[in-house]
């Protein structure tokens, strides 16, 4: 890693520090602001809320990610800063725009020792998603949120095609301060010219979140996320396990941390995250 790029790193916990008290200051405001709902966030875990940010109202989820891979043949580290500008068009529609960001990878070949990095950004998302329904008795509060991935990344991560995606998210609420979140979804991908020939292919995709509120502010959870389901033609199955807290710093501010581990070979081997979530 180069000495600018390690640099950059490490301040990243400081800017998020930073941040996280400009929050809090913030909040420390908030007495004279009429009581509101605390900030619900997709981050950090893969199932997406199927709660909107409401009429008007912006909400910027941003993090960082090192997500670690390796198999028999290289090892490989991956960079970058995950970012949702969420964007309320009405109380039950809102406007999406999505990217890993800043993405720096770095790989090692096992045998000769060598090493290599590429740098860019990635692709962008945009998408809506709709709050179809409230959580009433035992049915689930529901959401759907259709998207596209655009390849507007830099040359060397950019992907191929419009990949457009449909996901259905149902919250239930349990007993003991509990939460269920289930998504199923579908996506197309492109195949490029490395795979077997060429065109598109749709895969599935499935993520199970529970949740706990341990008090008003600290909430922890356990996830199962996959990404895609699909055969070993179109590179298989990915699937992953994490534990995962958030804390609210104010009712417009979260700060949240995610640990994960792949569990198969086709699956990133390590994962860890940091965000902060804040809502204008």
């Amino acid at each position: 890693m180069s000495r600018t790029i390690a640099q950059r790193q490490s301040r990243l916990p400081l800017a998020f520090l930073l941040l996280a008290l400009a929050c809090g200051g913030a909040g420390a405001q908030e007495g004279a602001k009429e009581k509101e709902e605390p900030i619900k966030a997709d981050r950090p875990d893969f199932v997406e809320s199927s709660e909107v940010v409401g009429k008007g109202r912006v909400q910027l989820e941003t993090s960082f990610l090192s997500e670690r891979e390796r198999n028999d043949e290289e090892r490989q580290r991956t960079y970058s800063m995950p970012t949702l500008l969420r964007i309320g068009l009405s109380d039950a529609v809102e406007l999406r725009i999505e990217s890993e960001g800043r993405t720096v990878e770095h790989s090692t070949e096992i045998a000769s020792g060598e090493r290599s990095t590429t740098a860019g950004y990635a692709d962008t998302s945009v998408g809506l998603l709709w709050h179809v329904a409230d959580a009433r008795g035992s049915m689930p509060s529901v959401g759907v949120l259709v998207d596209a991935e655009l390849p507007t990344g830099s040359q060397r991560l950019r992907g191929h095609g419009v990949r457009p995606s449909l996901r259905v998210v149902g919250e239930w609420e349990l007993p003991g301060e509990m939460e269920l979140g289930v998504m199923p979804g579908i996506a197309v991908e492109h195949k490029n010219a490395e795979e077997d020939g060429t065109g598109r292919y749709t895969h599935g995709l499935f993520g199970v979140v529970l949740e706990k509120a341990f008090s008003e502010r600290l909430h922890g959870f356990a996830e199962v996320a996959m990404p895609q389901i699909a055969s070993s033609r179109h590179g298989g199955t990915q699937a992953s396990l994490g534990i995962g807290a958030s804390y609210l710093i104010s009712n417009d501010c979260q700060v949240d941390t995610m640990f994960s581990r792949g569990l198969n070979h086709r699956t990133p081997y390590a994962s860890w995250t940091v965000g902060l979530s804040f809502r204008l």
